[in-house]
This record gives C-alpha cells, structure tokens and sequence, in this order.
C-alpha cells in the first residue's frame, strides 16, 4: 500500500532544497543589487552585469574556462565512450580488472592526489603548464564519468537490434553508426554535459596543472574572494548558473525526444511483424 508524504518528509524536503538552492537564488538577486556592498540591498540595478564585461580579467579567465570546458568535454566523451564499449562489449579479455580499475580510479581518488600526479607527471615528461595540461587533466577526471553513463545505457540495450542489422547485410561499422550510435546518443549527450560542467567547476585540479595565462574562472573567483566578494562575481556567476541551467533543460528536451522517437519506432517495427 503507497503511503502520501507524511508531515515530516514535507519539512524535510522544504529544508532540504532550501538549504541546496536559497544560496543560488539569493546569488542570483543579490547579482541585480545597485549596493556595493554584497549583503546590503540598494536597489535594483544591472550596472554590475555592464562593470562585467569591463572586466579583462574575469572575461579572460571565462573565455579560457569554456575552452577548456568544450575542449575536455568532446574528447573526454569520445575516450568514455570507447571505454564503456569496451568493458561492456568485449568480454572478459586480459588485463580487464586493471583497465576498469584505471577508467574508474578517478571516481574515488581524492582532488588534491589526482592534481599532484599530474603535476609530477607534467614535470617529469617536461611538458610546460598552460592550457593544454589543464585540458589533459580535465580529460582524466571527467573520462570515467562519461563511461559510467554510457555503460548504464549499453547495459540495457537490445542487442537483437544490432543483430538484425547485420543479418540485413550492414558492415559491424555501419550498424554502429547507424543503429546503436543513435539509441545511446542520450546517454552521450548527458556525459558530455556533465563532463563540461565538472571541467567549468573544477578548483583544485586546475590549481595543480594551470600555469600563465591559463587562469581559470573558479581560480579567479577564488583568489578574488578572499580579499572580498565583489559584486561582478556574483554577475558572473549569475551568467554560468543560466549557461549550466539552459544545457541541462536542452539536454534534458533532447533526451526525452530521442527517447520517444525510439520507442515509437520500437512500436512501428513490432506492429509491422
């Protein structure tokens, strides 16, 4: 028997997305406040969003962070991917456990360890900090969790689809591409989305890896705050929780449609039998 929500699941639901969302709603206003002052209301104003875009610093470190971001996130997906396809397709082949091992250690390995290896790692090799050492290391971390989604999709996928198309006559190739790249899209889309939004939120890893002008905007906000939360970053802010929001909403539509269209087309084929 379905039991309602009792009295005090209400109340601790209400304090709970309260405690996780009045944060961000309270940036987001205080953002529109005419004050200099962060915590004092003076009216509202968008004259900090203008002050914004007169800020050299924080554009340029916005601009190397979306860089980074689509940069990490697009390679991140395609090495994920194939990493998924691998523990989930290719059995049980020789050295399986220590490759699984090394796709999900990331998962568990605390940030500090994770930056100091590859430091260490690009100090060894001789490779020079900048921006293409932050992307490799934002490839690292944020690979196992496009793998762990795209493996939970591959896991439940039909795989009589597949064989159907080669009993068709279409190559191994063609049949991925055109019957099982489409069906896990989904699950694609929203691995790079979440790679792209731990690579913009990443702090302590980009502090290990990043070097001259290769400033990112967690590392500008950070060193910016501890002398004084200015009103420009709660601008910004304001700017990349509306960017993160919108992808979302977008991946979300995009999902729900794929996932429609399939099972409408699942539903043509049996009725067609």
């Amino acid at each position: 028997m379905t039991r309602g929500l009792s009295p005090f699941n209400i109340v601790s639901l209400t304090f709970g997305f309260a405690f996780l969302y009045l944060p961000i709603v309270l940036l987001v206003i205080y953002s529109f406040n005419d004050s200099q002052l962060v915590t004092v209301w003076g009216g509202f104003s968008t004259r900090w969003y203008v002050s914004l875009f007169h800020n050299q610093q924080l554009l340029e470190a916005a601009w190397v962070t979306i860089r980074v971001g689509v940069v990490s996130a697009t390679l991140a997906t395609v090495l994920g991917t194939l990493a998924a396809l691998t523990l989930v397709r290719m059995g049980r082949f020789r050295g399986r456990t220590l490759f699984s091992g090394m796709v999900y250690a990331p998962l568990v390995m605390p940030e500090v360890i994770t930056g100091l290896s590859m430091l260490l790692l690009f100090v060894a090799i001789g490779l020079d900090r900048g921006f293409v050492t932050l992307t490799l290391a934002h490839i690292t971390f944020s690979m196992c969790f496009v793998a762990v989604v795209v493996q939970s999709r591959l896991l439940s996928f039909d795989r009589s689809l597949e064989e159907a198309a080669l009993d068709l006559g279409c190559t191994p190739a063609r049949t991925f591409f055109v019957i099982t790249l489409p069906i896990i899209a989904p699950a694609i889309v929203s691995g790079w989305m979440l790679a792209f939004t731990l690579s913009i939120d990443d702090l302590v890893i980009s502090q290990f890896t990043t070097g001259p002008g290769a400033t990112t905007l967690p590392m500008r906000i950070y060193s910016s705050v501890r002398l004084g939360v200015k009103p420009e970053i709660n601008a910004i802010c304001s700017i990349l929780i509306a960017i993160v929001t919108t992808g979302v909403i977008i991946a979300s539509i995009a999902t729900k449609r794929a996932e429609a269209e399939r099972l409408k087309a699942e539903r043509a084929a049996a009725a067609g039998r």
